[in-house]
């Protein structure tokens, strides 16, 4: 019996022990955070799935595992379909196929911990019509059979610096008070860490690639907080950071103290708010008004000096992914190089900026057919060489304390084909279409998507993930409230108008299954544009991101002059802001990549 099949018979059999015919495991923590700390790690310990979305239903008979598109090829790869079926989102979901499935009658465990609301109540609908019922556990039953489940981290709390910040975090909350006063609400519950760690200027080490703490916050309409984290992880110049309008206590007595809120008009953020704080403060008699917290907005629209921080983090960045680049080229002709050995490298290269923290995703290192799996992740078990003739796709990006950067560059080893040539040249026209774009104030990012999609649906090909996501300010790589993509299926953040400030990325791709993958992402800025004759505020994009784009894939007869004039003037700028970085052989080599088509 292999070990993943082990685990959930194991969990079958405390299922049976709790009095429940099946439970529903998502990859998720109590804060609803993308990347989760080790501890949180469920849905890959039972069934060996290592993407960063997901859910598994398992029932008595029949389990099954949710992905998206992303994860298509990888969960096929990870986990066994023996065991598990696998399902696609959003075609279907959890609550449906349990609609399906589920015992007449049955009982199916959730964790409130690690569910939305909104979940709770689909699910709870679906299942009625089976006759069968939702039920809260106390305790997760995988934890109960996780022997070695990891403890949450003890690193301790940082403070993040005004001259970092932009500004600091005793005029944050009296913003959050002000907007409390106007929208007649006494207080909010803060839960999403970045949300936290932007409120307060704190950063943490508790989940890797995203510098947040776990913590929860409470900020009232008089500007004062009340600040849960785990005693050990507090040091006294955090204590002293926070100040007295801040009252600090142990993470754990989060839960019980929502009663201390009885009677109070409390905001909570459906999207970013677990179940279990819904139902506590109900249960406490308080008055819930469920809407968007206001830390979201405030966040992603960055100020002046978290902007300036991002352009030095991307100019040290850009050059550290440049001499990678160049490394690369010289090392994967001579053979001997793999996934790993180049993700290892490229790491390297980093690191001697000496101002690296963490990287702010584990790499995308993918050779050949591994470069078509849009989220893979390379494992020994993995690991492929960089052969001749082939593509290498790598996307990788680094939490500074300036900034977060993302980016993500093809390359060809040897000679790619033409067919290769082709579809890196309509991504390519599908990039320089979004970076070029002039829209109106209030345009929302799902009205943007086609632009990148547009020379790949003309001969029928097309791409399974968003075209752009929001980006953090040394936080969180995937940041709300803004996205990219096409709206079908209300994906969270297509309807959000896009507002000068904003950073996402644009990142349009093409993958041939078993063959090979196509990405070029840039991180880029919302500005505002001075178009002569508009008659309303028009905004556009200013790119952040500078490093070169490979040239040996641009098929240069496929793009018109002012797509031509794009790549030449970008290539422009990266010499102008790498160039000064790099001496000797990686200066040479950057002149020549950017040299005008």
């Amino acid at each position: 019996m292999s070990t993943h099949e082990a685990r959930l018979q194991a969990l079958r059999e405390q299922l049976k022990a709790d009095r429940l015919d099946g439970f529903v495991v998502p990859i998720c923590d109590e804060h609803m955070s993308e990347y989760v700390g080790a501890y949180a790690q469920r849905l890959a310990w039972l069934t060996g799935f290592e993407g960063s979305a997901g859910s598994a239903a398992i029932l008595p008979e029949d389990a099954a595992i949710f992905v998206d598109g992303r994860y298509t090829l990888q969960v096929r790869d990870q986990v066994d379909g023996n065991l598990w079926q696998y399902q696609s989102v959003p075609q279907t979901s959890v609550a449906e196929w349990l609609s399906h499935n589920a015992p007449q009658g049955g009982r199916i465990g959730y964790d409130p911990w690690l569910h939305t609301k909104s979940w709770v109540e689909q699910a709870k609908k679906a299942l009625a019509e089976r006759g069968a019922e939702l039920v809260a556990v106390d305790t997760n039953p995988v934890d109960k059979i996780w022997p070695d489940q990891p403890e949450p981290s003890k690193a301790k709390l940082v403070v993040h610096p005004e001259e970092l910040a932009g500004r600091n975090a005793h005029d944050k909350r009296q913003e959050i008070a002000d907007w409390l006063q106007e929208k007649n609400a006494d207080a909010v519950v803060l839960s999403a860490l970045d949300s936290i760690a932007w409120t307060f200027n704190i950063r943490g080490k508790d989940v890797e690639r995203t510098p947040v703490a776990l913590a929860y916050a409470v900020v009232h309409k008089d500007g004062t907080a009340d600040f849960y984290v785990a005693p050990e992880k507090m040091a006294d110049d955090v204590a002293k950071h926070l100040g007295n309008a801040v009252r600090v206590h142990d993470r754990a007595a989060f839960a019980r103290d929502l009663a201390a809120l009885k009677g109070k008009h409390v905001v909570v953020d459906p999207e970013r708010a677990v179940s279990a704080i819904f139902a506590g403060l109900e249960a406490a008699g308080a008055i819930v008004h469920a809407m968007r917290e206001p830390v979201v907005l405030a966040k992603a629209i960055k100020n002046p000096v978290e902007i300036a921080g991002h352009r030095a983090a991307q100019a040290r960045d850009g050059a550290a992914v440049s001499k990678f680049l160049r490394w690369l080229s010289v090392a994967a002709p001579k053979g001997g190089q793999t996934e790993i050995s180049a993700q290892d490298k490229l790491l390297a290269f980093r690191e001697e900026t000496g101002l690296l923290q963490d990287l702010s995703f584990d790499t995308i290192s993918g050779a050949g057919p591994n470069g078509a799996i849009c989220h893979y992740r390379v494992s020994e078990e993995s690991n492929l060489p960089i052969e001749m003739n082939s593509l290498y796709l790598v996307d990788s990006g680094g939490q500074y304390r300036d900034g977060t950067t993302d980016i993500t560059r093809t390359v060809p080893v040897g000679e790619p084909t033409q067919e290769m040539r082709d579809r890196f040249t309509r991504v390519l026209k599908g990039h320089i279409a979004l970076a070029r774009a002039h829209f109106p104030a209030g345009t929302r990012g799902g009205q943007l998507d086609t632009l990148a999609r547009q020379y790949l649906w003309e001969v029928g090909l097309d791409y399974a993930h968003g075209t752009g996501h929001g980006v953090g300010s040394f936080l969180s790589v995937h940041e709300g409230p803004q996205r990219i993509a096409m709206s079908a299926g209300g994906q969270a953040g297509t309807d959000e108008p896009l507002r000068a400030g904003m950073i996402l990325s644009n990142e349009p791709g093409y993958y041939k299954a078993g063959e090979y993958g196509i990405r070029i992402e840039n991180l880029v800025l919302v500005v505002e544009r001075d178009i002569p004759g508009a008659e309303k505020p028009v905004l556009g994009f200013e790119t952040l991101t500078f490093v070169p784009i490979e040239r040996r894939l641009i098929d240069v007869s496929m793009l018109s002059p002012a797509e031509r004039q794009w790549v030449d003037a970008y290539h422009a700028k990266v010499v102008d802001i790498v160039g000064p970085q790099l001496d000797g052989d990686d200066k040479a080599w950057l002149t020549a990549q950017c040299a005008p088509l």
